[in-house]
């Protein structure tokens, strides 16, 4: 865990603690309903986290799972997360977002468009 403060024009970085991936038994997103930053390590204790956004929370819960899944291969519970975004097959997942948003703006684009083509009698 790092802390960042600023000072002036000046950023610092302080490594307050260090955790093993091999030590992690569970990340609870606390609530997969709501968009909220919080969630909890479950190490030897538990530790209570706040990201910096909820995408931040998701992002950094499927690297911990990528880096399970490709150097542990343990048992990992990732819990009160939502599975659609944690997939990265997933369309809704956070690489595609970008994708998602033209396609919906390109909808709406072209039903203003037949919308103003129609006559009105």
């Amino acid at each position: 865990m790092v802390k960042h403060w600023r000072m002036d024009r000046e950023e610092k970085y302080e490594i307050v603690e260090k955790w093993f991936l091999k030590d992690l038994e569970m990340i609870d997103g606390k609530e997969a309903d709501t968009d909220n930053p919080y969630f909890d390590m479950h190490f030897h204790k538990v530790y209570n986290m706040e990201a910096y956004s909820c995408a931040s929370k998701y992002t950094f819960a499927r690297t911990l799972n990528k880096l399970n899944a490709m150097y542990l291969k343990k048992d990992f519970k990732i819990v009160n997360f939502d599975d659609t975004y944690l997939n990265d097959d997933s369309i809704w997942s956070s690489s595609n977002r970008d994708f998602l948003v033209v396609m919906r703006v390109c909808f709406y684009a072209s039903n203003l468009l037949c919308l103003s083509l129609c006559r009105l009698s």
